[in-house]
């Protein structure tokens, strides 16, 4: 689901120094999936490196001191402690020069970590980079501990061509026979509204779609917009309804502070303003959640994309829903006719494709490389405690 007043914003890190920028780029990349055997054992390999790491007694944590933690700092005990901390995760190879000294070397492999840690790679130790850095070796195995149990749950029988999405990793991937064909970022749930761990099948796409508000939304979100703007409606192009298939009603005639989210039904047309861009991915579940387009593009640039009701919305979508539709004779071209005639149309699959939804705060990446991702619904800290 997503946010019908939502409005595309400047990411001031979008261009040159959008996050992907920074994430490995001179390493090949990989067609492994992260599901599966292929995601399994390196997996496997990073918790076996970790557990050394734990045995040699881990790293020392770094001190925030007064001074901007940055290129160019002279500091004595901070930035070797930095040193050794990115060395021991291999995001800093040893090498001379005065250890003494914030290098343009140890920017780069600040960079490297930060990105692999889902932080902007600004190559500056901020709040959230230091916190990130003196996580102890002995949480970070728990981690990928905790992540493998995740993993291994959906080892086998995931069949042929699939969708994968890492809820906390922020990206889908779409396999066919074992390799990764695409990869796309995507937007989450907020905290408040989070994206569910869940497993089903793709059934059909909705092209053009309607946007029917659900009850929860229009009385977080719609109503209290309405009361503050009678012309809210109209600019977002929505009508209202007396419920599933009731007649139509005038929001003028309405007074909007006598009524709750279950008096009437909201739905918004399609076109340019509407919550699900051009496409709706639909698959059974008990959420009301899919995978959907979103009229704000700018928020696929920010290293945190927690912004959703709870739904998907994929970064160039529509090359996905090529994919999904390539075995029934469609290809790019036919989906871009089809969205720009504005006609509403749904298509369903003849075959159905499964999707996982899973919740992994650690995994091993395309280029090998291990990543780590904020708990940002607290999942795995409750885990922790049981």
């Amino acid at each position: 689901m997503d946010d019908p007043w939502a409005v595309d914003w400047i990411d001031p890190w979008e261009a040159p120094r959008r996050i992907e920028d920074f994430e490995n780029a001179s390493a090949p990349a990989s067609d492994a999936p992260t599901l599966g055997d292929a995601g399994y054992w390196p997996l496997l390999r990073a918790i076996s490196m970790y557990r050394n790491i734990v045995e040699w007694g881990g790293w020392d944590s770094i001190p925030a001191g007064e001074e901007r933690f940055e290129e160019g700092l002279v500091d004595e005990v901070r930035v070797p402690l930095l040193r050794k901390r990115l060395i021991a995760t291999g995001d800093l190879e040893s090498s001379g020069g005065n250890p003494t000294v914030f290098d343009a070397q140890l920017t780069q492999a600040l960079q490297r970590f930060q990105a692999r840690n889902g932080l902007l790679p600004d190559g500056v130790v901020g709040r959230r980079t230091l916190e990130a850095l003196n996580v102890s070796a002995k949480a970070r195995l728990a981690l990928l501990e905790r992540n493998l149990k995740r993993i291994n749950k959906l080892k086998l029988n995931l069949g042929e061509r699939y969708i994968f999405v890492n809820i906390a990793g922020q990206k889908l991937e779409a396999v066919a026979n074992g390799r990764v064909e695409r990869r796309h970022r995507v937007v989450i749930g907020k905290v408040d509204r989070q994206t569910p761990e869940y497993t089903s099948k793709i059934t059909f796409l909705a092209f053009n779609p309607y946007w029917h508000v659900p009850q929860s939304i229009a009385e977080k979100d719609i109503l209290p917009q309405v009361r503050r703007d009678p012309s809210y409606l109209r600019r977002l192009n929505m009508k209202v309804y007396r419920g599933y298939g009731g007649s139509e009603v005038n929001p003028s005639t309405v007074n909007w502070n006598q009524v709750n989210g279950r008096t009437f039904l909201f739905r918004q047309e399609p076109g340019p303003r509407n919550s699900l861009g051009t496409v709706k991915i639909h698959f059974p579940n008990p959420h009301a959640v899919y995978l959907h387009d979103t009229p704000s593009k700018s928020l696929f640039g920010r290293s945190v994309r927690a912004n959703s009701s709870g739904c998907v919305r994929v970064e160039d979508v529509h090359d996905l829903t090529t994919w999904l539709l390539d075995a029934q004779g469609w290809d790019r071209s036919r989906v871009d006719a089809l969205v720009k005639s504005g006609q509403r149309k749904d298509i369903y699959l003849k075959k159905t494709v499964p999707v996982y939804m899973l919740y992994l705060t650690a995994w091993v990446d395309e280029h090998g490389v291990v990543n780590f991702r904020d708990d940002i619904y607290g999942r795995d800290s409750r885990r922790a405690s049981l």
